[in-house]
């Protein structure tokens, strides 16, 4: 048994906020003090369908995640970065699962969060090379701001430099505005192994990735 005083009316808080259709709770003092406990315990963040209305960690842990249906294959060494799923394709799948009533916003960041990566890209030399790679991911959670529509983050692993030799690799995570938590590896395979570990790590707060080494900006 939980020798917390404020254990069992945080749960009920929970409760609350999961059973009501915004996410709203009353604006006693006493379910304020329980919001200001969870949030500091990364158990609940703002909701981003709902202005003032709060989710819960615990819901956004059975919402589905998105990244190349492939990504597994391209890991393991069995297809090119080419044959990758389209970003346009992983955001379709993203808008797709959300309500009707939350699609059309969701479309309206489309262009932010797949952005026109360069296909190709010109060396110093003259000469023209592909451009490594650069892939899309959305996972529950919030940041400094809330999330994007269905109250998920967006990122991706891209390359920074003229070529694979130099550089490094990015992998950056986002919420719907400014918010933003970055890690740097020296070559793709880490940086995958990183992707990964933030996978497997949702739902979070972009503040919780500091401890799989990213720095939040």
């Amino acid at each position: 048994m939980s020798q917390d005083p404020n254990a069992e009316f945080d749960h009920a808080t929970l409760d609350k906020i999961e059973l009501s259709a915004t996410g709203a709770v009353p604006t006693t003092p006493a379910y304020q003090d329980a919001l200001n406990r969870l949030y500091a315990a990364q158990q609940v963040y703002a909701h981003a369908d709902h202005k003032g209305g709060h989710v819960t960690a615990r819901s956004l842990a059975r919402l589905p995640f998105f990244h190349a249906h492939n990504l597994d294959a391209f890991i393991a060494g069995q297809i090119t970065d080419e044959a990758l799923e389209t970003n346009a394709s992983i955001y379709d799948r993203y808008v797709q699962s959300l309500p009707a009533p939350h699609r059309a916003r969701a479309e309206s960041h489309r262009l932010m969060v797949i952005g026109k990566p360069a296909r190709h890209r010109a060396r110093h030399d003259g000469t023209v090379v592909h451009d490594p790679l650069h892939t899309l991911f959305l996972v529950p959670g919030a940041g400094p701001h809330p999330g994007l529509p269905g109250n998920y983050l967006h990122g991706s692993v891209f390359h920074v430099g003229p070529d694979e030799a130099t550089g490094s690799w990015e992998v950056h995570v986002h919420d719907s505005e400014d918010g933003a938590s970055r890690f740097s590896a020296p070559t793709r395979p880490e940086a995958l192994a990183k992707l990964q570990e933030v996978l497997e790590s949702a739902p979070f707060h972009l503040n919780e990735l500091e401890s799989l080494g990213f720095r939040l900006t």
